[in-house]
């Protein structure tokens, strides 16, 4: 999800949610788990479950299954999850691609507008909130940013999973936040660009040749091998799941890999940009 998105874009602890996470923790203490023992049985983090069980994770229909299964939950937690699917708190296209996003083993972003939300500091999520407009009010900008300091977990709880981003040089040039803003950014990308499963590339500002020039570009990759998308606008989004589209993005983006700069001078860049600072 690029920083542009609307409050309806981030999961907020709706009562639905919260409901879901008390059965869920009911029916893991009926069957003798601790959140450390679930989480070795069905293969997620234990961070990834407490944040279901609080209410601040929608449960993708993998986890829902295999904790029905494991917990014998007599069909309580699909139907429980079901019901989620009619909660407010999510808009219904970035509902479906979030429960994606977190059992993905490939995630592509390439982002012209502001970082990705995933690779963002609070200063620099919070000065998007704060700039927004229609203006926020203080509750919403702090909700809005633990819900995607939440999401950015993600990129540690995954460590299977492979993350790309390509991003524009000037995302970094214009300085959102100011000085010290930045340098934190740059500090926090380049330190991101050094786990094994990231891999971030910056486009140069100057480049004649630009296959990206449509707009931002996120694609997704299931465990099932099936490859979907979504495409952001000012206050909409749309999932992209017909196979024609999904192709056509993906040659963009690949295309696109082929034209920014390395991984390697690609860091190179960001470092310099940081001491040059």
């Amino acid at each position: 999800m690029s920083s542009s998105a609307t409050s309806s874009n981030e999961p907020e602890p709706t009562d639905g949610l919260k409901a879901f996470g008390a059965v869920l923790k009911s029916f893991r203490k009926r069957a003798g788990y601790t959140q450390e023992s679930l989480a070795e049985e069905i293969g997620y983090s234990v961070h990834f479950i407490a944040s279901v069980e609080q209410g601040r994770r929608f449960p993708p229909p993998r986890f829902v299954d295999q904790c029905e299964v494991t917990l014998d939950a007599f069909g309580t937690l699909r139907l429980a999850a079901n019901q989620l699917s009619r909660q407010r708190g999510l808009a219904s296209w970035f509902r479906q691609w979030a429960q994606l996003e977190q059992e993905a083993v490939a995630l592509s972003t390439y982002e012209c507008r502001s970082l990705p939300g995933l690779l963002q500091t609070r200063a620099y999520a919070r000065t998007l909130f704060v700039n927004q407009l229609p203006p926020l009010g203080d509750d919403q900008i702090e909700a809005q940013l633990e819900a995607r300091v939440e999401r950015q977990q993600l990129l540690t709880e995954r460590p299977n999973t492979a993350y790309s981003f390509i991003l524009e040089e000037h995302l970094f040039l214009r300085r959102v936040g100011g000085h010290e803003v930045t340098m934190e950014l740059i500090d926090h990308v380049l330190g991101l660009a050094e786990r094994r499963n990231i891999e971030v590339q910056v486009m140069p500002v100057v480049r004649e040749s630009h296959a990206g020039l449509h707009g931002p570009i996120c694609l997704l990759e299931t465990p099932e091998h099936k490859w979907c998308a979504y495409s952001e606008g000012q206050r909409s989004g749309q999932f992209i799941s017909n196979p024609h589209e999904v192709s056509v993005l993906q040659m963009r983006y690949a295309r696109m890999r082929a034209q920014a700069l390395t991984f390697e001078d690609s860091v190179s860049l960001l470092k310099r940009m940081r001491g040059a600072a």
